[in-house]
């Protein structure tokens, strides 16, 4: 699972064969969440609100980037690394 992004102590991850709808994974200290891209909210797992809310916000400010790498994945093509929030 490439690491596609981290900032602030949070791992942004992204699976080549992973399901629809598009989406990656967060991790923060052990927590795990996966996070619709397209909606820019989680649909499984934890993570602390803190947390949560800089990842939904940097979701939100990314998501071309985001469903640029989503669709790269599917063409197992190198997924590219995306500006983490400052």
């Amino acid at each position: 699972m490439p690491l596609i992004s981290e900032f602030l102590g949070i791992q942004v991850y992204m699976y080549w064969d992973d399901h629809n709808p598009p989406h990656f994974h967060a991790e923060y200290g052990g927590m795990t969440s996966v996070i619709s891209i397209r909606d820019a909210a989680a649909i499984s797992g934890f993570l602390p609100s803190r947390q949560l809310k800089l990842v939904l916000a940097w979701c939100e400010m990314r998501r071309d980037e985001l469903l640029e790498n989503w669709e790269r994945a599917k063409r197992h093509s190198e997924l590219l690394m995306i500006e983490p929030l400052n």
